[in-house]
């Protein structure tokens, strides 16, 4: 079914941006009505997997190319870069994210995914793109068209990239180890957006400093010695022994870290036992961990294998048999915008779309790999600011119900298309322009 989709709007990729030299918003407005609004509809039909985006890959490539870019497809697995030399001048990266969520859509719009997929273990998954991944990557068109328009109003290289597998925090860690800054000019700074339901159509938010978490799944296997539940006494319940670790862990964000810093110990999970009256072997438990500062993250992750350990011990389980912490790797690293970027692009945002559309919020515990393209040893600075999805209309209705709106990753969330796409294409491509004014 993608493939016929693809080969039924092929046509519409050579298709003439519809631009205005004077007005970047009057052109970008234009463009999503004559060009863009269809593709942001092609993108949202056709979602696919993290790890599996080779059709969506192949679109954005070709529109790319045919915005005038030079694109390399492949890098780290489906993801993409695309690069425009203009001229002597700073280096600025543009990112997208290209991949869909096994959520089976229920938002009722006329365009809706109906899309299924093959996941990489082998079961048939419905596939949306509910975290608005496609409004992300039809901005970063329409922003490369107008750059690619204006190429007298800036000067140096850019670089736009469409990563694969953000969401489940591969994609940038796979690009990065591919290449992307020894292959491709490295950035000077790297800009992107993100679409949130929480914040009404029309505005932007945006946070200096962290936004984003660390994040971090960790898994513990919590041994014992197996028995009747008849006679606990001649066992070493793992059950019990886990109740008493989640309780402990409750501590660590409570008496172990500064109160002033930020930590979530969450455990999302526990599976142990067959029957009634068994008493098993082994339990798991699944955490989720959530910090911003690296020392803070240390400090938890010691901490939760401490607390395991301990329990353990006081509960007389043979040190042959103590709890095994495993923490997942890689992990995602909190997002940090550097101040003195995130200060100017709020600057243009501003200047674009008025004072009173620019927020500042706080940061939140959620998660996204757009940090790793920041922090290597060179230690580039980054921004990424977020995009309002939800109409007010919608979050007034669901507010009257004491609720808020369908968030990201629901099945029912369907941000304002062109909202979404228009301010996030104006947004980057005149960060992109201020960062890359032409000297003298």
């Amino acid at each position: 079914m993608r493939r016929m989709l693809l080969a039924a709007t092929a046509t519409l990729v050579m298709a003439a941006p519809a631009l205005a030299q004077d007005d970047l918003k009057s052109a970008i407005q234009s463009d999503y009505h004559a060009y863009l609004g269809d593709l942001y509809k092609h993108f949202h039909a056709n979602p696919e997997l993290s790890l599996m985006e080779n059709e969506t890959a192949a679109r954005l490539a070709e529109e790319l190319r045919t915005a005038g870019f030079e694109v390399t497809e492949n890098v780290g697995g489906t993801g993409l870069v695309a690069t425009m030399e203009n001229g002597e001048g700073p280096t600025v990266m543009l990112r997208a994210d290209m991949d869909g969520l096994p959520v089976e859509e229920k938002t009722g719009v006329d365009y809706a995914s109906t899309a299924t997929q093959e996941d990489r273990r082998g079961q048939m998954q419905p596939v949306m793109h509910a975290c608005a991944h496609d409004t992300h990557m039809t901005a970063l068109v329409g922003a490369a068209r107008q750059l690619a328009e204006r190429k007298d109003e800036w000067s140096g290289t850019l670089v736009l990239i469409g990563q694969p597998a953000e969401e489940i925090g591969l994609g940038a860690r796979d690009m990065l180890e591919d290449g992307l800054y020894e292959r491709f000019p490295q950035p000077d700074s790297v800009v992107s957006f993100h679409t949130f339901s929480y914040i009404p159509a029309g505005k932007i938010g945006y946070v200096p400093g962290y936004a984003m978490a660390n994040v971090d799944s960790v898994d513990v296997h919590v041994k014992g010695i197996g028995g009747h539940g008849s006679a606990p006494h001649t066992a070493k319940d793992p059950i019990a022994l886990s109740a008493y670790i989640i309780t402990g862990l409750q501590t660590l964000v409570s008496r172990d870290i500064n109160p002033l810093d930020t930590g979530v110990v969450t455990v999302g999970a526990i599976n142990a036992g067959t029957k009634h009256n068994i008493i098993p072997e082994e339990a798991h438990l699944q955490i989720t961990v959530r910090s911003f500062k690296d020392e803070v993250r240390q400090d938890l992750l010691e901490g939760i294998e401490r607390v395991a350990v301990g329990q353990a011990q006081a509960f007389g389980v043979p040190d042959d048999l103590m709890p095994v912490v495993e923490v997942e790797e890689p992990y995602t690293p909190a997002t940090y915008n550097d101040p003195e970027l995130t200060a100017q692009g709020v600057e243009v945002l501003k200047a674009r779309f008025g004072e009173e559309a620019i927020v500042q919020m706080d940061p939140i515990t959620g998660g996204e790999d757009f940090s790793r393209y920041s922090r290597t040893d060179e230690d580039i600075p980054a921004f990424m600011f977020w995009v309002g999805g939800t109409p007010q209309s919608v979050i007034d209705e669901y507010a009257a119900k004491d609720q808020g709106p369908p968030p990201n990753h629901s099945a029912y969330f369907a941000p304002d298309p062109e909202a979404s796409v228009t301010m996030g294409a104006e947004g980057m491509a005149a960060i992109a322009m201020d960062l890359m004014k032409p000297q003298g």
